[in-house]
């Protein structure tokens, strides 16, 4: 008789054994996809989150002073342009929105204003996607801090004179209460011209710029390894970490894993020991069944195959059974226990074929050793018992 029948008729005898190995499956899926679907929302949604904390990481020229540095706000030494693309280069760094700049504090219409150049953001090939950070200025434009529109009555639309060079005021920004209200932004070239500075920056910043430690037994710090690093490929740079933007996002994604690395476990081990013990039970209660087949000359193989044949059934229907379950819980759920991350949770399609997979294969690993038992049964001691 073919397998599948003979899987079909035992799964129609003993329904109640199915059902409970099904609902074992199911249940370890829909846990999985609901915590792996709101997890997946929650680094989502707080990456967002404390990508708008700002840049973490800030390159400067060496020789800057760093009193003069934290009092200006910014060095008043420069170094070359291009170091932007050699870090944008660099291996061993995990990094995203590489910005440049160029400031310098001027008197413009008997105001002191903070001349601030700007370059496109620069953004990772595999990260391409994502929304910059900061605004972009095109060249021959200008965008003008709160304070210095106001006391000069400038609106956005306006033609204005900078340093002997015309501009047009695209935008007047919101205030900020900080030197940010008396900047005045414009493309990093232009700036560069109007300064006499071709080619020159006094800054570079990039967000979430983590080393990638290779040696687990390193105990460098993350700004040591950052050092060493810049300094071979970038000579006239030193490297700032501002520790505490760092240190939040570092410990809100170890946060997020070792929950999720505690969980997930947990639930793999309590429903893999009792789709094991429901197979130890059929298994058990087949003795005859097995000893009979056995005496008709069914092989080892032949049995095997009939006990994890099962396993890998209940494993597929349990795998789409809990991927829409699970999806569904994290849908309905999710938004009430992770507030911040409601919008993002959403179908999370990629996990539909690994859990294809996964399910079978965890059904038939608890199930192997209840097959194994029953292929070493003898049928005649099984069948004397009866």
């Amino acid at each position: 008789m073919n397998i599948l029948v003979l899987i079909w008729k035992e799964i129609g005898f003993r329904k109640l054994n199915f059902i409970l190995s099904l609902l074992a499956v199911t249940t370890a899926v829909v846990l999985l996809v609901a915590f792996d679907t709101t997890g997946r929302a929650y680094r989502r949604e707080t990456r967002r989150i404390m990508r708008n904390m700002g840049q973490n990481l800030r390159i400067i020229p060496r020789q800057t002073s760093m009193d003069k540095f934290w009092s200006a706000g910014f060095s008043e030494h420069t170094m070359p342009e291009q170091y932007v693309d050699r870090f944008a280069s660099l291996r061993g760094y995990s990094y995203t929105h590489l910005t440049a700049t160029l400031q310098k504090t001027v008197s413009w219409r008997d105001k002191t204003v903070i001349l601030t150049g700007i370059l496109p953001e620069v953004l990772p090939a595999d990260k391409r996607q994502q929304k910059p950070m900061t605004f972009f200025v095109e060249p021959g434009t200008v965008y003008l801090g709160s304070a210095v529109a106001g006391m000069l009555n400038i609106k956005a639309g306006d033609k204005i004179d900078l340093l002997g060079k015309p501009f047009k005021v695209i935008k007047c920004l919101s205030p900020s209460g900080s030197s940010d209200d008396i900047r005045i932004y414009g493309d990093l070239h232009d700036i560069q011209e109007l300064l006499n500075l071709p080619g020159r920056i006094n800054e570079i910043k990039a967000l979430e710029c983590l080393c990638i430690i290779e040696d687990k037994n390193d105990q460098r710090s993350m700004l040591e390894i950052a050092r060493q690093q810049l300094a071979e490929i970038l000579p006239e740079g030193k490297v700032l970490l501002l520790k505490g933007i760092a240190d939040i996002r570092q410990k809100q994604r170890a946060a997020m894993e070792g929950y999720l690395a505690f969980v997930m476990p947990m639930v793999i081990i309590v429903c893999g020991a009792w789709i094991a013990v429901l197979a130890h039970n059929n298994v058990n209660q087949r003795r005859s069944e097995i000893g009979i087949m056995r005496s008709l000359g069914y092989g080892s193989g032949h049995i095997a195959v009939l006990i994890l044949g099962k396993a890998v059934l209940t494993g597929l229907l349990g795998a789409v059974a809990g991927f829409f379950i699970g999806t569904a819980v994290a849908l309905d759920i999710g938004p009430e226990i992770f507030k911040v991350t409601a919008k993002a949770i959403k179908f999370e399609y990629s996990l539909l074929p690994v859990m294809l997979i996964a399910a079978p294969v965890f059904a038939a690993v608890a199930g192997f050793v209840p097959a194994m038992i029953a292929v070493a049964q003898d049928p005649a001691s099984t069948l004397k018992e009866d």
